[in-house]
């Protein structure tokens, strides 16, 4: 071991990023990073759909912290060091040019994530981080002034200076390892996870988005205004998996059944949709009530809308009960489906829970409780909605500890 070392455990996002700068602000600090599987950034290689969104265009810290159902207010002091105009810049002065689209998220220009992953692997080459890949740490001893490290090849490793960066895990038994060095663990939830609907016809729309919509989980406060995407499981979409992280340990606690309520008018309410389908009605008498949609939604889906308020496909506007309109009008604004169970994608899940952030400094991300230990990402009690936020708390976090270690 050299005079002063850093391990940095999980080559992740903050890992890797928390490498490169604590290699680069001491470059005879010796930095090795253990990775337990055989892949480097895994999650920065699907994020995006490979495009990888690296951060997103909101730069007011007080609307930043908004994004982020666990760890908001303490994260506020966290990002008044290292926020997403300075996560633009740390990549612009290596080469690496980001957009921003419409709904604020960030991509890089080239749309792969391949160019964020070349960049940050370079720039470990080039400060001499050291990388090793199967690489499982199975238990840590504090001693003195460093810490030991058992791998599962039964090799023991030292070092003075230890960070921690293994993401999230949905297992509780994931995180024993760290309860040994005193830490106590928020118990870990999956978030950001679409909706599996028992109603199996709403399949046959798969592939349909609408572009804003409010989704309300039934007997709760919950509830998130955005784009919701059909599939052949249930719904999707931003809309949705903001709401699924709101909510994540309330659906925990209701076992993941609860009822969704869909208003595909936005925020037009009964009496409003009553109103304009009213004079649409009086003004398209011999119009079938299936034949174009009136207001703005697919056809499929307002056809679809038509005929679960029991509407004759060939019913003409003329000829419309009332007690089927009623209907129709209660599905524009208030859809209700059953849910039971969730979908999450093994590879982009994102976990609510892990270290509780009393136990950690938030300005430097050194453990309360253990000197030398260090933290960042997603294995503390830290995690935002869709948008790039959850990587922008990975680079600040890692970038925190960074200088810190």
């Amino acid at each position: 071991m050299k005079n002063k070392s850093i391990i940095i455990v999980g080559a992740g996002a903050a890992g890797i990023f928390a490498a490169i700068n604590a290699a680069k602000k001491n470059p005879q600090i010796e930095v090795t990073v253990l990775e337990k599987s055989s892949k480097l950034l895994a999650k920065v290689k699907v994020s995006g759909g490979g495009r990888c969104n690296v951060t997103n265009a909101c730069q007011e810290t007080k609307e930043l912290v908004k994004n982020y159902p666990r760890g908001n207010k303490e994260l506020a002091l966290s990002f008044s060091k290292f926020n997403t105009t300075d996560t633009v810049n740390w990549f612009s002065q290596r080469g690496v040019e980001l957009k921003a689209e419409a709904d604020g998220r960030m991509f890089p220009l080239t749309n792969s994530s391949q160019t964020i992953i070349d960049c940050l692997l370079k720039e470990c080459k080039d400060l001499g981080v050291k990388i090793y890949t199967n690489s499982d740490v199975k238990s840590i001893v504090k001693k003195a002034n460093s810490f030991d490290l058992s791998l599962a090849s039964g090799q023991i490793l030292e070092c003075n200076k230890l960070l921690i960066a293994t993401g999230g895990s949905n297992k509780a038994e994931s995180y024993k390892w760290l309860e040994v060095l005193g830490h106590s663990i928020e118990i870990p939830l999956p978030s950001l996870f679409t909706f599996n609907i028992k109603n199996n016809s709403l399949s046959q729309l798969a592939g349909i988005s609408v572009k804003l919509a409010t989704v309300k989980i039934a007997g709760t406060k919950l509830i998130q205004k955005g784009p919701v995407l059909i599939t052949h499981w249930g719904l999707s979409g931003p809309a949705v998996l903001k709401l699924s992280a709101w909510g994540a340990r309330i659906l925990y606690e209701k076992k993941y059944i609860y009822t969704v309520l869909i208003n595909w008018l936005l925020e037009q309410n009964e009496e409003q949709a009553r109103e304009f389908l009213e004079e649409y009605k009086t003004a398209n008498p011999l119009k079938k009530v299936s034949g174009t949609s009136p207001v703005n939604l697919p056809l499929r889906l307002w056809q679809y809308l038509v005929s679960k308020a029991e509407i004759d496909a060939e019913t003409k506007w003329n000829n419309l009960s009332g007690k089927n309109f009623n209907r129709l009008i209660n599905n524009l604004v208030c859809d209700a489906y059953e849910a039971s169970g969730k979908t999450t994608y093994k590879e982009e899940f994102v976990t609510c829970g892990g270290i509780k952030l009393n136990e950690v400094d938030m300005q430097t991300m050194e453990s309360r409780l253990c000197k030398g230990l260090f933290f960042a990402g997603e294995v503390i009690n830290v995690d935002g909605v869709t948008g790039g936020f959850n990587f922008q708390a990975a680079w600040t976090t890692g970038w925190l500890a960074s200088q810190a270690v």
